[in-house]
């Protein structure tokens, strides 16, 4: 027997001696410390001091959550709620990704409630995102040997994996050991660790950013480093009023930020990502991935740079007042032809100009040496509207059971078909959010027929729908639950004809199981 088989057979009795002992209270502090004692109980260390499997795997701060509660809850690994945060933030900081090797599949760690999750090609979608969401697989690196060690992990962990569908009808262990392991090892090497950010990010910054069915915000986020990580002051300006929270946050790995914070009894997650001296991502209600908003915040000290500009679309032959967002503004409006400005009010901060378009089309507007994200739409009249998302999924709740109602979010979105004058084109101008009357309807035959619209939830005026209460029914046909398959209509009552649009809502039962990464 080599040294080697050795040593994974001493781990192994370890790991069966501490999964039939009682549930003991965790020794370490640190997370450093959980990793070399409990972690190493049954993770053996080379010679050269990498850990077995660990040192073989780079994920996000969720991702080695998920790792450590499946010890915790498979194996018996007893930490206290501290250690378990503790190690988390230790395996994150030293194991973790880079932001860039995150984008693209950043709406799974910032839950937004409508992303199209695929694989980037049909075999690995139908391979692995049958099952979990692709952005899981994307969001880890791994060693060769390691890719193989989770592919025969799913086997043996869940052995119906090939009597499935887009399984059973094909040589599934044949194309994993074959072609997806390979592909995997490629796409998604181990690599280099990234250094954890090293940096302090107390101060105060500008915040921007846009909540679907309430509208832009502006606001500040003040930062000061603290032993747990950093105490966090979050004020959002919306055009309805203001909101200020207040919690703590800390940076995992090389710019992952992570903060809970609350005003009153509503409390929030952020998740942002750490870029150029930047910090962007997406806050949202926690328990409630559907209300939120995208959320950008700048060091107020930074080097000029419009971050928000509200509104983003304006009618031409009209002045109107157009707030720009931002760091460092100073000097003058930078128009293209076109357009005319003036200064209406000025600070660092915060510009106000009056803005006059009398042509259609999108420009590019400036300020000083700080460039707008995005450009400023000017538009003869609104030719058509849109529903986001088209189609969207409720869930229903709450009625005395331990699972919340899960809502959805629709705007109507208005457009102009642009210079050729047709819709859908690449010419067409997004002009924005726009106030609908928002009706909800059955959407086919069979969701008549057992008045889905009547039981599955209603909608109101700023287009977010509410489902029912879960359980059974009696007043249902059968005594069933409140699902339902139904239409959602928006119409624009603002123009010389009203305008309309249709999206398809499936209110569905609750998510019983729900990973940190779906």
């Amino acid at each position: 027997m080599t040294s080697r088989h050795r040593l994974n057979l001493s781990a192994s009795a370890a790991c069966l001696m501490l999964s039939v002992l009682p549930a003991l209270p965790a020794l370490a502090q640190s997370g450093e410390e959980v990793l070399t004692t409990i972690c190493a109980a049954c993770h053996a260390t080379s010679d050269d001091g990498a850990v077995e499997r660990i040192d073989a795997v780079r994920k996000t701060p969720e991702a080695w959550d998920m790792t450590v509660v499946r010890m915790m809850r498979n194996h018996g690994v007893a930490l206290s709620p501290e250690e378990r945060v503790a190690v988390v933030r230790y395996l994150a900081d030293t194991r973790g990704l880079t932001v860039a090797e995150t984008e693209g599949r950043r709406y799974i760690l910032e839950k937004q409630p409508i992303a199209e999750d695929s694989g980037p090609d049909q075999l690995m979608s139908e391979t692995c995102g049958r099952c979990h969401s692709y952005a899981r697989v994307a969001l880890q690196r791994r060693t060769p040997e390691d890719w193989a060690h989770l592919v025969n992990f799913h086997l043996g962990q869940f052995p119906t994996l090939e009597y499935q569908a887009l399984a059973r009808d094909r040589d599934w262990w044949g194309i994993a050991q074959e072609q997806i392991i390979p592909f995997l090892a490629e796409t998604y090497p181990l690599g280099d660790m990234p250094e954890a950010f090293p940096g302090d990010l107390s101060g105060r910054y500008v915040v921007a950013g846009r909540q679907p069915g309430r509208g832009a915000y502006s606001g500040s986020m003040e930062l000061a480093a603290s032993d747990a990580g950093y105490d966090a002051t979050l004020e959002l300006n919306f055009a309805d009023g203001s909101e200020t929270y207040t919690g703590t946050g800390l940076v995992y790995g090389a710019g992952e930020w992570r903060a809970t914070l609350s005003a009153g009894d509503v409390t929030i997650r952020q998740v942002m990502a750490l870029a150029d001296g930047e910090l962007s991502g997406r806050w949202f209600v926690a328990g409630e991935d559907a209300t939120g908003g995208d959320i950008v915040a700048r060091a107020e000290d930074a080097a000029p740079a419009i971050i928000g500009m509200n509104p983003a679309a304006i009618a031409a032959g009209s002045a109107t007042e157009v707030t720009l967002t931002g760091t460092g503004l100073s000097g003058e409006a930078v128009l293209p032809e076109g357009l005319s400005a003036e200064i209406v009010s000025e600070s660092p901060g915060e510009v106000v100009l009056k803005v006059t378009g009398e042509t259609e089309g999108a420009y590019a507007l400036s300020f000083g040496n700080a460039a707008a994200p995005s450009d400023l739409v000017v538009y003869d009249g609104i030719d058509r509207i849109s529903i986001v998302p088209e189609v969207a999924m409720a869930r229903i709740g709450g009625n005395g059971g331990p699972i919340p109602k899960v809502p959805a979010q629709f705007e109507a979105w208005a457009w102009s078909n642009g210079p050729d004058g047709e819709p859908a084109t690449d010419d067409d101008l997004a002009i924005g959010a726009v106030e609908a009357v928002w009706t909800t309807d059955n959407w086919d035959e069979a969701a008549a027929e057992v008045e889905d619209a009547k039981y599955a939830g209603s909608i109101d005026q700023s287009g977010r729908f509410t489902p029912a209460g879960a359980g059974p029914n009696p007043e249902r046909v059968m005594g069933t639950n409140n699902v339902g398959n139904l239409r959602i209509t928006a119409t624009y009552e603002g123009g010389a004809e009203p305008l309309s649009a249709e999206a398809h809502l499936f209110s569905t039962v609750q998510r019983f199981v729900d990973a940190r990464i779906r």
